[in-house]
């Protein structure tokens, strides 16, 4: 399988447990912990299959970022599931208006997590 998974979150525990649960799976993961950051991660490598974007974060939140890589040529086909904590319905409407090709709220459902993901691959 070995598909690449780009995780974005400010909190590092975050991180950690989004890892160990889909390295188990077999999912080769990359994170960081800055929107910036990941921009630049999918500009210098094309080849992630999906992005785990936590939407809520200091300097550049997940709505921007979503907006600069869908306008970004060469990383706009690269799809992006928002990750947040706003778990109204509202929420995840915003999310999908600013690109987000799904929604998972946290604290996350692995199995949810999973099928958001296996639906983009």
């Amino acid at each position: 399988m070995n598909k690449k998974v780009l995780i974005v979150d400010d909190d590092p525990r975050n991180i950690f447990a989004l890892k160990l649960t889909l390295k188990s799976r077999g999912y080769q993961i990359e994170s960081c912990t800055m929107a910036q950051e990941a921009i630049e991660i999918l500009k210098n490598d094309h080849h992630f299959d999906v992005v785990l974007m936590d939407m809520m974060m200091p300097e550049m939140d997940g709505y921007e970022a979503i907006k600069i890589i869908k306008q970004t040529p060469g990383i706009d086909k690269i799809p992006v599931i928002a990750v947040t904590a706003q778990a109204m319905p509202e929420d995840r409407q915003k999310c999908i208006d600013a690109g987000a090709h799904d929604y998972v709220s946290k604290p996350i459902d692995v199995d949810q997590l999973i099928n958001a993901i296996e639906k983009l691959l």
